[in-house]
């Protein structure tokens, strides 16, 4: 039995996909009698001609990154516009008092600031006091 028109025609009438579509073997003789859209209606409240669900697959949830070494970079990047702020902060202190140094002091000075010898302005300024006494 050919019923590629009749389910053609259940596809117009229900507007879904053709796979979908499942016609019963014992009622095959009544669905072969069926004309219009509303006899493929009845027949469908009938359950001679049976819908099937939508297949598919399930929708993957995305997996969150664990904190791991790799993926510390927030603090990284705070840390070092910190560094940045204070190095330029006292490196232009150090450019103001330049004269009163020699070229030897200047240049320790400056390692110093580097390697964060100096936590803060004030400290710089305190061992830079203690430097000129010392030299006195």
């Amino acid at each position: 039995m050919d019923l590629k028109k009749k389910k053609a025609l259940a596809v117009r009438t229900l507007g879904v996909g053709e796979k979908r579509i499942k016609f019963l073997e014992p009622r095959l003789a009544e669905i072969k009698e069926a004309l219009t859209k509303q006899d493929i209606r009845d027949l469908v409240n009938d359950g001679a001609i049976v819908i099937a669900n939508v297949g598919g697959r399930k929708t993957s949830t995305k997996k969150k990154k664990k904190r791991s070494v790799g993926n510390v970079r927030k603090k990284v990047n705070v840390r070092k516009s910190k560094y940045v702020a204070l190095t330029r902060k006292l490196r232009k202190h150090l450019a103001q008092i330049e004269g009163k140094l020699t070229k030897k002091e200047k240049t320790d000075l400056r390692n110093k600031i580097k390697n964060k010898f100096f936590p803060s302005n004030a400290a710089f300024k305190d061992y830079i006091a203690g430097v000129r006494k010392w030299l006195k």
